[in-house]
């Protein structure tokens, strides 16, 4: 199986970058994961918040592949613990699935062609972080996972 962790905008704070990157080679280890950028819209003061996220939301359905289980990291999604997050991506291991596709949209969000084009949603908190914030968030969060997957003295109950 992979995992595609699809995001809307580079992560401009090298800081958040460095600490991505290391979470990246520690799941190297586990999975084959990539994080593939869709590169943010020009000139989005000409255009509605919801335009951005119809047109974001173009990019992104153009890189799902058919057979894929997309899932968007959304605050409306439903809540996991982490052994509960482990034991999802356990489940669609073994279901043969051959690539999950996380998504994290742009700073407004989704549009509806993103939510009608996937399978599930997912929030790491009923809060609200940035956008770049909940990368890091979630590669170690996938980290964790695989951790706890493999029972390793990573994560503590």
């Amino acid at each position: 199986m992979k995992i595609l962790l699809l995001i809307v905008g580079k992560t401009d704070n090298p800081l958040y970058n460095k600490l991505i990157s290391d979470y990246e080679n520690r799941l190297e280890h586990y999975i084959s994961f990539a994080i593939s950028v869709i590169p943010d819209i020009k000139k989005v003061k000409n255009i509605s918040a919801s335009q951005q996220k119809n047109m974001e939301g173009e990019k992104i359905i153009d890189i799902i592949q058919p057979g894929d289980y997309c899932i968007l990291l959304d605050e409306r999604g439903k809540e996991y613990s982490s052994p509960e997050f482990a034991s999802f991506l356990s489940k669609r291991m073994l279901s043969g699935c051959k690539r999950i596709v996380f998504i994290i949209g742009g700073p407004y969000g989704f549009g509806e062609n993103v939510y009608a084009a996937v399978k599930d949603m997912f929030s790491l908190s009923r809060m609200t972080f940035s956008h770049q914030m909940v990368r890091l968030f979630f590669v170690e969060q996938l980290y964790r996972a695989f951790t706890i997957i493999n029972n390793e003295p990573y994560h503590h109950n």
